[in-house]
């Protein structure tokens, strides 16, 4: 099964309806999002945060934003939060960075969405390079019973 199979097939089990389309090839996500012609705001991205205890949870957070650090700290109730490195992304997820989607990830990790998504039609990686990933943020947060809380700030 390909990775955006994977991704379409969760959606369906969860009832939520999403669009996959091909895009060109992007370096980054403000390419991804000229090429999509959206803005990098309208795409939410999928970051592996690793605990303390070795689990893992995902944050979805706008393309213009970035993790406050401290603010998804105290929502997750602990004192320390990391990226992993790639390699460790890609083994919790089965995604590699930039493709990371919670739809089909492996692992049934906890989901932190940042307020600000809340309410808007989102594109996200789509579990393969070229492919992104159209849905209803509600739906998203229903579908997996994200926490929904202010967690980022403007990047920069």
């Amino acid at each position: 099964m390909t990775d955006t199979a994977r991704a379409e097939q969760d959606a369906t089990a969860r009832g939520i309806d999403i669009e996959v389309v091909t895009r060109p090839a992007a370096n980054s996500l403000e390419e991804a999002a000229a090429v999509q012609g959206i803005t990098p705001a309208d795409i939410v991205k999928t970051l592996v945060v690793k605990r303390h205890d070795g689990d893992f949870l995902l944050a979805l957070i706008p393309g213009d934003r970035q993790i406050d650090w401290a603010k998804l700290r105290s929502v997750v109730g602990v004192n320390k939060l990391r990226l992993p490195d790639a390699d460790d992304a890609l083994a919790a997820t089965g995604y590699a960075r930039g493709t990371i989607t919670p739809f089909g990830a492996d692992g049934d990790w906890p989901v932190y969405a940042d307020a600000a998504i809340a309410g808007r039609r989102i594109s996200m990686g789509a579990g393969a390079a070229g492919r992104s990933l159209w849905v209803q943020a509600d739906d998203l947060i229903r579908g997996y019973d994200a926490t929904v809380a202010d967690i980022s700030k403007l990047a920069g």
